[in-house]
């Protein structure tokens, strides 16, 4: 693709979230999002693939049908109420149809199905994207807002953990494995959302720095399902040794990074008097944690028949930088120490 027209289409993404981040009115924060949508449409189909175009189509379908929902709610609650302004959400059906098309833009279960079919037809860069810049508008909105019905925020960030857990247990595609990831995360953040959006920011946080890191990873050494993993020995020895402790961070192994927004979480809902849903969320992070297991096994402990060809490639220099994903590794792997510092910053 032309430089010049990736940096007009980077630069709409990023003025789409910005609009949606500063609004106050329903129109302009519905305006960023499809901004956003329409940004990152071209950049999906890129690579003239059929497989890219099915997954573009799916991408475009799905995020209409929560677009227009989203304007038809807000509509709605203009009509009954005369107010447009975000923080004046006070129709019950409103702010339900709100918070369930936000729900489809983000890929929260029972909305989820669109996403692992998406994120498997694309690029991993374009699929980094996906995961980690187009939840941040989305989610902003759904911070704003409180359902008045309590469990339905419960529900969607339960049953996300679940979906998330059980549906990437038998995937060989690492892409599908990661946006079931994606789902089990945003079930966490949705799970606490209500009772301390800190927490869900600061969850948010360690999720886009730790997906950021598996992806750069995975397009670095380029692989794109588990069988492949076998050769990253060859290609990058010290990031394979690293990488599955990235893995074991996003199963929220202790005492890595990933740990500690799931130790938080917990602890809130316990205090809130959510003890049953604490106890479920914490077997469906046992689900999480076993197809990273899987990631991990294929990357530390599998390696293909060493030949002149496959033992090289490590000895030459790098063609991409390296720089940014050892940073955003090891930030992955040793925040658990600064959890007083985080809770102060995220949860003033």
């Amino acid at each position: 693709m032309n430089p010049f027209l990736t940096f007009i289409l980077l630069f709409a993404l990023g003025l789409g979230t910005t609009i949606t981040f500063a609004s106050s009115h329903w129109f302009l924060a519905w305006m960023g999002l499809e901004i956003n949508t329409i940004a990152i449409l071209p950049l999906m189909v890129k690579f003239h693939h059929p497989r890219a175009v099915e997954a573009t189509l799916k991408y475009f379908l799905a995020q209409a049908t929560a677009a227009s929902t989203l304007l038809f709610a807000t509509m709605t609650n203009a009509w009954l109420t005369g107010q447009w302004d975000i923080q004046h959400m006070t129709d019950p059906l409103s702010v339900s149809l709100v918070t369930l098309a936000l729900a489809l833009k983000i890929g929260l279960a029972p909305f989820h199905t669109w996403l692992p079919e998406v994120l498997q037809g694309l690029d991993l860069g374009t699929g980094l994207i996906l995961s980690t810049w187009q939840k941040l508008a989305p989610f902003a909105l759904l911070i704003q807002i409180v359902p008045h019905n309590a469990s339905l925020l419960v529900v969607l960030g339960l049953g996300s953990t679940l979906v998330g857990g059980w549906g990437g247990l038998n995937q060989t595609q690492l892409r599908k494995v990661l946006a079931y990831s994606s789902i089990a995360h945003l079930g966490w953040m949705i799970l606490v959302l209500q009772f301390a959006p800190g927490l869900s920011f600061l969850t948010l946080f360690m999720y886009l720095i730790m997906t950021f890191s598996t992806f750069l990873v995975f397009k670095w050494i380029n692989v794109t399902n588990i069988n492949a993993l076998g050769v990253s020995w060859a290609k990058a020895p010290a990031v394979t040794a690293l990488m599955p402790l990235v893995l074991l961070s996003l199963g929220g192994l202790p005492p890595l990074s990933g740990f500690m927004p799931k130790w938080l979480i917990l602890q809130e809902l316990s205090k809130q008097d959510l003890g049953v849903v604490a106890v479920l969320a914490a077997f469906t992070a046992l689900l999480s944690l076993y197809f990273y297991l899987r990631l991990s096994y294929a990357l530390s402990l599998t390696m293909f028949p060493n030949n002149l060809v496959g033992v090289l490639p490590w000895r030459f220099q790098p063609s991409q930088v390296t720089f940014v994903f050892a940073v955003s590794i090891m930030v992955s792997l040793v925040l658990l120490p600064l959890t007083p510092t985080m809770i102060a910053l995220f949860c003033w």
